[in-house]
């Protein structure tokens, strides 16, 4: 089994009883997302519990490109179960991290970790190689994250010296590595039951939505610690290795194309934010196998790793801008376990309420705001639930609902929210995260779409210098099955063009399903990293032509040595979509409650929510341009007509959004159509 280790770890931390699921059992569903939601359907014998609840299963994925130098999979792991963060309904959902911990999982010699029941007293999970056992986590507990790991790293190690082979625990024959144990933990606020609650690994890698700290912390888990000293068989490694130095080459990390903002690419992009925003020398850092790293270490020691929405949740999302202060709160949330996407966009919100004395802040003292003692006592406050942390420790779509404020924020876009309790990240003129945001469990926080197409770097200025026509054609030849339809691509909004070909078209709705299928499999599964993948269009390639699908494909036969179709991965994608989509039927979903917010029908409400400046194609009168949509709303029954079009496509019954029991079994997946018809939710 090349790529793969050939076992999955099962742990009831109810009976203490661990045991071994045979990967081969799952193998078809690929990795990551695909085996843990088939490990779920098959674990989770009421999927329609809380996420609090002991039957809630959790699984920590990789995939079979974990652990090698596959080019930015080697590093991410895939977490699901039933989350606690949504609202109004705790949808089975996903988050996930990169850093180490997946490749040390794999050199352990687990493909991934199922986790059931619930312990009597608090746990850590010690894997050293073959050897599992549940410890003592009771003076563990009420450690912060980064804490937690140090303790775990003395505990897993009779030689603890940083630059010397670590000997494992159990004498010389148990192996020497020089990496210290990968570890992820939870800290006090997933202790407490937080819905906010994120997974912390090592300095800054977490995963954040979904509440997963506070669901681990519900099961009395506090981390889950390993190391390992086997490897990863890899088919053709020189294969791989050719596939990887492709990509280098043809990204902006190794070229200085003259339009781009950094040059440099993500790793210029990260060290230049750092010095502007800091003022502090700093180094690139990066993810296992990433050739384009994109983290930073700083020369204070502190903000180390942090990348995206925790790094200034308290800095520009609330209007002040001390580096020192924005960096020490970066590191508080992490120590603390706190998803700071929850707080980034809805901090406004929630300062504006207590200014105006509709919220006790108690005991956040509001004229602190600013300095850093503010940030200290409302991340403290959140995870330990001391009053107005109480209430935020639910994350703030419930905070509002419980202070009576939420109609009005939902109407008046000031939350920030645009599906299932998440607040903002990006939203408009991009319509396809609204769609994906919409039909999904999460906020989909998926860029590529973004910039305003492809990869973050691989466009920005190439634009000015190819035609809309060029572009439509490279973009849209990569959407398979539904390649050559130009208008997957139209962003009409207004008028007739916007169901004719635009936002509210089945043409759109082929966009969405393309992207929701090729998400679940080549980055949920495969584990592609975000920022790098899709690559549609590349302005560091001689014809534009950007690496997706062949760099995804060379490298998953590199490593399995099994040749996949472009067409069968989409088709993969879709199987595990729709395995995902029959688990929220069976948890309430029906097309009724399947809505935007009213601010998102109100050129005022969405304005406050802000857009990514970009020009977006437009097609009209015969012919394309392109077009700063920055004015963009959405029209009610527009919503409507994209829903209709988009679940005839999917072959789900366009009333309730159930899915069919022809669709269903064209998929292989009659087992679950008969679960559905069982519960009486089988699309007609």
């Amino acid at each position: 089994m090349y790529g793969y280790t050939g076992k999955i770890l099962r742990i009831n931390l109810t009976d203490s009883s661990i045991s071994t699921i045979n990967t081969s059992d799952y193998e078809e569903w690929g990795g990551g997302h695909g085996m843990g939601s088939a490990i779920f359907w098959d674990l989770c014998t009421d999927k329609t519990v809380d996420g609090f609840d002991p039957k809630n299963v959790v699984t920590i994925m990789t995939s079979p490109l974990s652990g090698t130098l596959a080019p930015t999979a080697g590093s991410r792991c895939e977490v699901q179960g039933i989350g606690v963060q949504p609202w109004p309904i705790g949808w089975f959902t996903r988050s996930g991290f990169g850093g180490r911990f997946a490749p040390t999982l794999k050199y352990a010699g687990w493909d991934g970790i199922a986790i059931e029941g619930k312990a009597s007293s608090p746990v850590w999970v010690k894997i050293v190689n073959d050897q599992v056992t549940l410890e003592d986590a009771s003076g563990l507990w009420g450690m912060d994250t980064w804490a937690t790991q140090q303790e775990i790293w003395r505990m897993m190690s009779d030689s603890a010296r940083f630059n010397d082979f670590w000997q494992l625990q159990g004498g010389r024959d148990a192996g020497r590595t020089t990496q210290r144990p990968a570890v992820v933990a939870i800290g006090p606020a997933g202790e407490n039951l937080s819905r906010i609650g994120s997974l912390v690994h090592d300095a800054g890698a977490g995963a954040g939505q979904g509440g997963f700290g506070g669901i681990l912390g519900s099961k009395k888990l506090k981390a889950i610690g390993v190391i390992g000293t086997g490897g990863v068989q890899v088919a053709d490694p020189a294969a791989l290795m050719a596939t990887r130095q492709y990509l280098a080459s043809t990204h902006a990390y190794n070229v200085d194309y003259p339009l781009r903002p950094a040059a440099g690419g993500m790793s210029g992009l990260a060290a230049g934010r750092s010095s502007m925003m800091f003022g502090e020398q700093n180094r690139i850092s990066g993810c296992f196998s990433c050739p384009l790293p994109c983290k930073r270490r700083h020369s204070s020691g502190t903000y180390n790793d942090s990348q995206c929405v925790e790094s200034y949740w308290y800095g520009a999302a609330m209007g002040m801008s001390s580096p020192k202060v924005a960096l020490q709160a970066t590191d508080m949330t992490q120590k603390l376990g706190i998803n700071a996407y929850d707080l980034i966009s809805g901090a406004g919100q929630f300062l504006g309420l207590c200014f105006a004395g509709l919220v006790n802040p108690d005991p956040v003292d509001i004229g602190s705001f600013g300095q850093y003692a503010f940030a200290d006592t409302l991340t403290k406050a959140i995870a330990s639930r001391q009053g107005i942390g109480d209430d935020l420790a639910e994350g703030l779509t419930r905070a509002n609902e419980k202070w009576g404020t939420l109609d009005a924020a939902l109407a008046d876009g000031s939350l920030g929210y645009p599906q299932w309790g998440y607040c903002w990240h990006w939203t408009l003129p991009e319509v396809t995260w609204i769609w994906g945001s919409l039909l999904g469990d999460r906020d989909i926080n998926e860029h590529d779409f973004l910039f305003p197409f492809g990869t973050y770097l691989s466009t920005q200025g190439a634009l000015q210098e190819v035609s809309v026509e060029r572009f439509i054609e490279i973009v849209t030849g990569k959407m398979t099955p539904y390649e050559g339809d130009p208008y997957l691509l139209d962003h009409n909004w207004q008028g007739d063009a916007a169901w004719d070909t635009g936002i509210y078209s089945s043409h759109k709705a082929k966009k969405v399903a393309f992207h929701r299928h090729w998400t679940r499999f080549w980055k949920q599964s495969m584990l592609f990293c975000d920022w790098a993948f899709p690559n549609f269009f590349n302005a560091q390639t001689s014809d534009w032509v950007g690496w997706t699908p062949n760099v995804e494909l060379d490298t998953y036969q590199a490593v399995t040595g099994k040749s996949m179709t472009y067409a069968e991965s989409m088709e993969l994608g879709r199987k595990i979509w729709n395995l995902d989509n029959a688990v929220w039927v069976l948890q309430g979903r029906h097309r009724d409650i399947v809505k935007v917010a009213p601010f998102m029908f109100t050129e005022e409400g969405v304005g406050k929510q802000g857009h990514y400046n970009g020009a977006y194609p437009i097609y009209e009168n015969g012919a394309w341009r392109q077009e700063d949509i920055m004015g963009m709303y959405l029209d009610e029954q527009g919503v409507e007509d994209f829903k209709t079009n988009f679940y005839t496509l999917e072959g789900w019954n366009t009333s309730t959004g159930w899915p069919t029991r022809s669709t269903l079994s064209g998929l292989g997946l009659d087992n679950v159509a008969d679960a559905l018809s069982s519960a009486g939710k089988l699309g007609s």
